[in-house]
């Protein structure tokens, strides 16, 4: 047999050979019948879905044989009822997911040799799909408090700077940026920097200073805001996402913007969930009376950890973070350790219903007891 001519070297490029996998929290595990799973390690909806959502999906399986729309236009249209009104169908861009926006912001805007700016913690998307386009990351880490160095990064941009990762509520910390705070930012950045803001937990913030982009997209600032069907919606499984920006950015985004990019699945489950908003009622109501009964369970046990405006919480575990997440496994509960995201030693716990709380919190008192 006649070996086949092997690929020469020069074909790959060094900054995708690295490793920037993205490795989720959801692996499955089995424990002894009568003891339940809690997954608390994905950020996930502890209600589910929207019935109208199912409905609507249930009823596009009909049609599988066929194409989807050739464009995402009724999703965007279903977008502009969502925000009153106060945007066009212009403003958005929809894709297979945020992390594909992401992909997409990294794809139009960066070029080989340019720099980002992230702070860690951080998601990590944020720079493995930025190395993709050859791009280089600055990590300018956050404080001790989890608060974003604001100035700090306005004093790394440079000529090459090209992107700046903002995240409120930020994952895996939970802090948020304050609007004031946001605005006297915005006001510094130079022209040739677009601002990437990811507020994909935005419906769970409550704090009063709390701010979206919408008021800085209106007003015309340099601001992409990056959102996702996964959390408020629960359509994590369906891989849906969009951004809104001023329509200069988000015109020249869709230029790059497959045909049929999102399946007939997806377009009719998330246009019928932004349709349900009694179901994003319950969701906030229920994570955020739920944040308030972990806090407390957590300051009642001695565990340290950071204010919250998501629907999860970072602490510091009372042992070492993946030692701590076994012991919790062994009780069923599933926890993330973000040492990858830039916070070592720290573990982020999500939100569920009642039950998985007090079991979650159950389980943290019998690791300390042990």
């Amino acid at each position: 047999m006649i070996k086949g001519q092997e690929a020469d070297s020069t074909l790959f490029k060094s900054y995708i050979l690295e490793d920037s996998t993205y490795k989720g929290g959801g692996k499955k595990i089995v424990m002894p019948e009568g003891i339940e799973v809690h997954k608390l390690s994905s950020n996930e909806n502890p209600l589910g879905f929207s019935d109208k959502a199912k409905q609507a999906i249930v009823t596009a399986t009909e049609n599988l044989s066929l194409y989807p729309d050739n464009t995402d236009m009724r999703l965007r249209e279903a977008l502009v009822q969502d925000f009153q009104n106060e945007l066009s169908v212009d403003h958005f861009v929809t894709a297979n997911s945020g992390s594909e926006i992401i992909d997409i912001i990294s794809k139009v805007f960066l070029s080989e040799g340019d720099e980002i700016i992230v702070s860690q913690p951080c998601f990590l998307p944020y720079t493995a799909f930025t190395r993709w386009m050859g791009a280089k990351a600055i990590n300018v880490p956050m404080t001790p408090n989890y608060d974003y160095d604001l100035d700090g990064i306005l004093n790394a941009i440079t000529s090459k700077t090209k992107l700046v990762f903002l995240a409120s509520p930020n994952n895996p910390s939970g802090n948020y940026i304050p609007h004031d705070q946001l605005k006297n930012f915005l006001s510094k950045v130079p022209s040739h920097v677009l601002v990437i803001y990811d507020e994909v937990y935005r419906h769970f913030a409550e704090a009063k200073d709390y701010t979206s982009a919408l008021p800085f997209v209106k007003e015309g600032y340099n601001i992409i805001a990056v959102n996702s069907f996964s959390k408020t919606y629960g359509l994590a499984g369906l891989r849906v996402g969009y951004c809104y920006a001023p329509e200069e950015l988000s015109n020249y985004m869709r230029k790059v913007c497959k045909p049929f990019l999102l399946s007939s699945l997806a377009l009719e489950g998330a246009i019928a969930s932004l349709a349900d908003t009694e179901f994003v009622e319950r969701t906030v109501a229920l994570v955020q009376t739920e944040r308030r009964y972990v806090l407390e369970g957590l300051k009642e046990l001695g565990i340290t950890f950071w204010p919250t405006q998501g629907n999860f919480v970072l602490i510091d575990p009372p042992v070492e973070d993946m030692k701590f997440a076994s012991l919790m496994e062994q009780q069923g509960i599933m926890v993330r350790p973000v040492g990858v995201f830039g916070a070592p030693g720290k573990v982020r716990i999500s939100f569920g219903v009642r039950a998985a709380n007090t079991a979650m919190l159950a389980a943290i008192k019998t690791v300390l007891n042990s």
